[in-house]
């Protein structure tokens, strides 16, 4: 890890009243340009996480610094992609990317942020639905109006939380490949929480694994070794694959529940990282 990497988190902690901890004496390190995937099962708190990283949430205790700065709110540095797509109903999909635009640039003419929609909608291939109202798209197109009003104001950070787990399995592939390409050609880096570990093994360079709550923290992090760019077709014949995803399933079905964090050789600081090739 460099000495400066983009997002450097210190012993995080989510408490809610005099309950148990959420999550505790969590650390991670995120490189600029790098995809990152959190797994971990429900309740561990991986979406107050998310929500910290963004500045929409404050934890209890513990440092958050962005670019070696602490983060003090909301930035459009960091933009948010949720489970839901989150458009404005009342505009059309053209509008809903030039409000972020606009926000990202207000002294922009009206000509470039109008230059600049269109080139994100034909990024994402909506250029012919852009006067379309969200309740005239299906589901994976309103994600895709999410996805381009996201990269329009050109983050540092894109921050998503299982933003396909709503989709169809087809509309669902569409868009894990739509989102590897974008990312792998902008070097966009990304923090994304998801439960798939198929997605995780397409989009992610390192996977982070945590225990359940309460008291969650990170068990280990997997390096994912098989080569980028990665298509979904391609994954599962790469000879480190099936490693890949079993020790994943087996850490999920298994091992997340029984994880003694006081175990002499793990560090909450240095969660261990593996390694695994063919």
């Amino acid at each position: 890890m460099s000495a400066h990497p983009l997002v450097r988190v210190d012993g995080l902690m989510k408490r809610f009243g005099t309950a148990a901890p959420v999550f505790a004496d969590v650390h991670f390190r995120i490189e600029e340009g790098e995809f990152v995937c959190l797994i971990g099962h429900s309740g561990c708190g991986k979406t107050t996480i998310l929500n910290v990283l963004a500045g929409l949430d404050e934890a209890s205790d513990g440092t958050v610094l962005f670019a070696d700065r602490e983060l003090d709110g909301p930035s459009l540095d960091r933009a948010v992609i949720f489970q839901g797509h989150a458009l404005l109903p009342w505009l059309d999909v053209e509008s809903n990317v030039a409000f972020a635009v606009r926000s990202r640039w207000p002294r922009w003419s009206a000509q470039q942020v109008l230059g600049h929609v269109a080139h994100q909608l034909d990024v994402v291939g909506l250029r012919h639905a852009a006067k379309k109202k969200p309740s005239a798209l299906s589901g994976g197109m309103r994600q895709r109006v999410g996805i381009a009003r996201a990269l329009a104001i050109q983050p540092r950070m894109l921050l998503m939380d299982e933003p396909f787990s709503a989709l169809d399995a087809l509309t669902r592939g569409t868009l894990q490949d739509e989102v590897a390409r974008l990312c792998a050609e902008t070097s966009q880096t990304v923090f994304m929480i998801t439960h798939d570990v198929d997605e995780a093994l397409l989009l992610a360079d390192r996977i982070f694994l945590m225990t359940n709550g309460p008291d969650a923290r990170i068990a280990e992090i997997v390096v994912n070794t098989i080569p980028g760019p990665r298509r979904r077709q391609d994954v599962h014949h790469h000879p480190a694959y099936p490693a890949l995803r079993n020790h994943l399933l087996d850490f999920l079905i298994e091992r997340s529940r029984g994880f003694d964090a006081g175990a002499t050789n793990y560090d909450p600081k240095n969660p261990p990282e593996i390694r695994l090739v063919a």
